[in-house]
């Protein structure tokens, strides 16, 4: 790991916080460094739900309203009175720095508020991660802000601030206190969609005693407290209604605790959960203060960039709104109707610009087109009867005549033809082209970004851009492990029933897909078990899963024995707790997609690709003992196959995969016919019922099961094959 450091002229040691007046009148430094705060920024998100554009570009410079996202969050601190800023980066970290550079956040910039302004890179791959290596640097001297770099707040935390510190001064052991926004009963736009979070308060003491996620995929939703709080705490409130816009503060006890435990991954699901649990252990409590004024809120995936967006448009996050020009060389002025536009625009006569729409500098508008609920960047050309509505459309874009745009995200020099039709959830990236009379089906994400390692182009897709267009259908399939990507990134404005997790784990990977809008629920549950297997509230399958499916990807990538492979299984198995399906559910999914990596990265046919992954030393005595079991169930392998076969339902060539897959494992003597006929059997007996995707993987496999009746049928005769050979001769 390395990193570099923005400091003004003024200098000072590395990490060492300054105050804004030097010591004076023998007053102690000390005291004055206390006082001081730092603040720690996570601007790698550790997270997939913005790809295709993250692949080019960090989210944290990813425009909202046309103002990069990390301004809003520097503006809050700035307001909040850091003093000294630790931006933690891990991919993109020179577009971070380059601009920072020429911000206006620069410590040697002359209006700069604070005093040293530090960019760390990282290789880390998770919340966790960066702040276990944050300890090891020992730059945290005090209290300290640990936000995203995708806050937006207008929320004054003095109040907060100072009840922190008054309680930390009167016991050591308070270590945190966490900013909830009250966001009442309803559903609030910027509440995560899907999951629900539980905090369990003490209100006498604004203690925070229990935290929970509930999601709408569990069977039982109930919460798990424990009873001794019961008998210690004469009030408590089970909570329901809060947003949490992850702003925290913390002293440096809280680094402490995560370096010395590395299942912490993410702030609340693990780190917030766990130490509340453990509280006989370390004695640390956790303090919370609501709010039920001003706004925050993370954009933590494409559902919250609407909503955000929304909100910024409608002036709920005064004074972080256009016309306050929070960027050097902004010129937006607010009009009637709640438009807002920049010098320069270019407006036809016959054209209309509604309500709640921003339009930047230099950007033209043909005849006839209609915008409204929009936000246009900079340079950009729109033609004449165009149809723009709810979208997102970045710096020099240009839409060609009759072209129709309907909530979608179209980012910087992309070019759609004339006479085209986007649908609502598309996502096109940097350059992408789109040729004339071209329709973008809904929930397309097409990039031109070049993929792998080292980075290939990879060559258009005509029948997604059509003739003369530039792109293709972004798969998070390549080079992916992300769980749970699907419920954040399918759509951008339909995902109130998909988005299921609020955290993920994975910085650059995801095991799962873009889920269609027309899929129904029965292919959702097909992978639903990505956030908490089978309903399991406290399977703790998320970790598990991630790290499994990493884990074994490693050994068949490199070639390994799967002994050392297996060791390491088997100690994240007990340390998660992981039950049998999920064990199962984990070595399928990773074999799968390692195989779909050699069909479509190396080229390789199906049957070569399944015998090479097989193959890989100690593979068939690790699938035997640990994926089947010694009991050699029926039921076990049913549930393997059927795992394999809700992997390869998001993969193009999952049909054949499936169908290579099995006859290899037949082979291997690890799944038998019995299993494959039951299997068979019982998705038939479905009928209409079953999924159609489901039913497509499994179509090409129905050549191994005929096989195995036509071999059935030979065998059930009763009589060897040379019997057979005399009667016909008789």
């Amino acid at each position: 790991m390395s990193q570099k450091n923005t400091k003004n002229a003024a200098g000072g040691g590395k990490g060492a916080p300054k105050g804004k007046k030097g010591a004076a009148g023998g007053k102690k430094t000390e005291d004055e460094r206390e006082e001081t705060l730092q603040a720690v920024v996570l601007a790698d998100s550790f997270e997939t739900r913005f790809n295709p554009f993250t692949l080019e570009t960090p989210r944290c410079l990813l425009p909202l309203a046309n103002t990069p996202l990390i301004e809003y969050t520097l503006e809050f601190l700035a307001m909040s009175g850091v003093a000294d800023i630790y931006i933690y980066c891990g991919a993109h970290t020179e577009e971070v720095e380059r601009y920072i550079q020429v911000s206006k956040w620069h410590p040697s910039a002359p209006a700069s508020p604070f005093n040293s302004l530090e960019i760390v890179k990282t290789t880390a791959r998770s919340v966790g991660d960066a702040l276990r290596d944050l300890d090891a640097r020992d730059l945290i001297t005090g209290d300290f802000l640990l936000v995203h770099g995708d806050l937006v707040s207008n929320l004054p935390i003095d109040a907060a601030l100072a009840a922190h510190r008054a309680r930390r001064t009167a016991d050591k052991n308070s270590i945190m206190t966490m900013i909830l926004r009250a966001g009442g009963l309803g559903s609030h736009r910027t509440k995560s969609k899907g999951i629900t979070p539980v905090f369990v308060i003490d209100p006498t003491k604004n203690r925070c005693l229990h935290y929970e996620e509930m999601h709408s995929l569990q069977a039982n939703k109930y919460v798990n407290i424990d009873p001794e709080l019961l008998t210690t705490h004469t009030e408590m409130e089970i909570r329901t209604d809060l947003i949490d816009c992850g702003i925290d503060i913390c002293t440096p006890d809280v680094l402490a605790l995560w370096a010395e435990s590395f299942d912490y991954e993410v702030p609340r699901r693990h780190f917030l959960h766990g130490v509340l649990k453990d509280y006989e252990l370390n004695g640390k409590t956790i303090h919370t203060e609501i709010v039920d004024e001003h706004y925050a809120a993370r954009v933590f995936n494409l559902q919250s960039y609407e909503a955000v967006s929304k909100d910024v448009l409608g002036r709920w996050t005064y004074p972080l709104v256009p016309d306050s020009n929070l960027v050097a060389g902004q010129t937006y002025k607010f009009e009637r109707g709640g438009l807002y536009k920049e010098n320069g625009v270019i407006l036809a006569r016959t054209c209309k610009a509604g309500k709640r729409t921003v339009l930047g500098k230099d950007t033209s508008i043909g005849d006839g087109s209609m915008v409204s609920n929009s936000i246009i960047g900079r340079r950009c050309h729109i033609g004449k009867n165009v149809t723009i509505q709810n979208a997102y459309i970045w710096d020099d874009v240009v839409v060609g005549d009759g072209s129709t745009i309907d909530r979608a995200i179209v980012a910087n020099e992309a070019v759609i033809g004339k006479r085209c039709k986007i649908q609502p959830g598309s996502l096109l990236s940097y350059g992408v082209r789109i040729a004339d009379n071209k329709e973008v089906r809904e929930g397309s994400r097409i990039t031109q970004a070049k993929r792998g390692e080292p980075p290939v182009a990879k060559s258009t897709d005509t029948s997604i851009v059509g003739d003369g267009g530039e792109g293709y259908q972004f798969s998070e399939e390549e080079d992916s492990d992300d769980e749970g990507v699907a419920f954040h990134s399918t759509l951008v404005y339909s995902t109130s029933h998909l988005n299921i997790s609020n955290e993920s784990i994975s910085t650059l990977n995801s095991n799962f897909s873009i889920a269609s809008p027309t899929q129904n629920r029965s292919r959702l549950s097909s992978f639903a078990g990505s956030v908490s297997d089978d309903g399991d509230p406290n399977s703790s399958n998320e970790s598990f899963h991630h790290d499994a499916v990493n884990g074994l990807i490693d050994a068949l990538k490199e070639g390994d024995d799967f002994d050392s492979a297996k060791l390491e299984f088997m100690g994240l198995r007990l340390s998660n707790n992981a039950s049998d399906h999920q064990v199962r559910r984990a070595i399928a999914v990773a074999f799968a997609k390692r195989i779909a990596q050699l069909v479509e990265g190396e080229k390789l046919e199906a049957t070569k690709a399944a015998a090479k992954a097989f193959g890989a030393p100690g593979a068939d005595k690790f699938l035997k003992e640990v994926a089947i079991g010694t009991k050699n169930l029926e039921d076990d392998q049913v549930d393997f196959i059927t795992c394999l076969q809700k992997d390869l339902v998001h993969r193009g060539n999952g049909a054949i995969i499936l169908a290579a897959i099995s006859k290899e494992l037949y082979q291997m003597d690890i799944l038998e016919e019995e299993a494959f006929f039951r299997w068979w059997e019982e998705s038939e007996a479905l009928g209409e019922a079953e999924d159609k995707e489901m039913k497509r993987v499994r179509e090409k496999t129905a050549v191994l099961i005929q096989w195995f009746r036509d071999n059935e049928g030979d065998d059930s005769s009763g009589g060897s094959e040379e019997d057979e050979d005399e009667d016909e001769s008789d």
